[in-house]
């Protein structure tokens, strides 16, 4: 129980063991743990404990969407410390790199490590997706999955998109978006476009940090991405060639092997 509700956080597929190094992953908005299937299995059959984390009324944790990333970040803390493990590393995506960066700064001697994906600050949404999400959020699924995959090799015809017979990684996002309860979308958008702390944050997080961005994400630019790294301390930039918005998914491979790489580093 996290808040007075239930919290559900996937471990890869093994025991917690608190004597391994231990991740956590924080999604973006109106996803879930799932998003981060490939990555968080392999980490935790490979040397690391992982917790998957879906954010309060996301997937299969109770409550409701919490307002603003600051409270996202508290909650993440609590999770960390109701889990008993100690030190952690932070992996957020999109809303949950806000999320991330937020709860380093907050709990700066807990956090060992901080690895961004698909980051950007400010995270302004635009004035249409807020409009769709706010009247008619089958449209605003449709605007996010068009924006968030890159049109690498003529879009959602060609891979990545469909990487085999049977699969789609837009109509698979969508699935996973028509999941979530109504309203946790546009929640989400006003937590990421209500966020003015990332100043503040990058000043005050000290550990290692990844920035992992995609050379063709229409949502979160690399050049926003990579200007606002660059306020970071001690960070590293990535940009994978041909990556929209949407890495794990279009490009989990080489979103695993950065982050096999950057977690495990001496």
């Amino acid at each position: 129980m996290i808040q007075g509700a239930s919290a559900f956080a996937y471990t890869g597929g093994r025991a917690l063991e608190r004597s391994r190094p231990c991740v956590v992953m924080i999604h973006g908005a109106q996803h879930d743990h799932s998003v981060w299937i490939l990555q968080s299995r392999y980490l935790a059959h490979h040397g690391f404990s992982v917790l998957a984390v879906d954010l309060p009324g996301h997937g299969q944790s109770k409550g409701q969407a919490l307002a603003t990333v600051e409270a996202m970040a508290d909650w993440v803390l609590e999770l960390i410390s109701a889990a008993n493990v100690g030190n952690a590393m932070l992996v957020g995506h999109s809303m949950g790199a806000l999320i991330a960066l937020e709860a380093a700064a907050r709990g700066a001697t807990r956090i060992t490590r901080l690895a961004l994906i698909g980051l950007a600050y400010p995270m302004k949404v635009s004035d249409v997706l807020l409009d769709a999400a706010r009247n008619d959020e089958p449209r605003a699924i449709d605007l996010i999955n068009i924006w968030s995959h890159s049109t690498k090799d003529g879009g959602f015809s060609h891979k990545p998109s469909n990487p085999g017979p049977g699969f789609n990684i837009n109509w698979g996002n969508r699935r996973l978006m028509e999941r979530q309860a109504k309203g946790v979308l546009l929640t989400d958008f006003n937590a990421c476009n209500a966020y003015d702390r990332g100043a503040w944050a990058a000043q005050a997080v000290h550990c290692p940090t990844l920035v992992l961005l995609g050379e063709r994400d229409l949502m979160t630019p690399a050049k926003s991405g990579t200007a606002f790294a660059a306020t970071i301390e001690r960070h590293h930039v990535r940009v994978l060639a041909g990556g929209g918005h949407a890495l794990m998914a279009e490009n989990p491979d080489a979103v695993l092997d950065e982050l096999y790489a950057f977690l495990g580093a001496s």
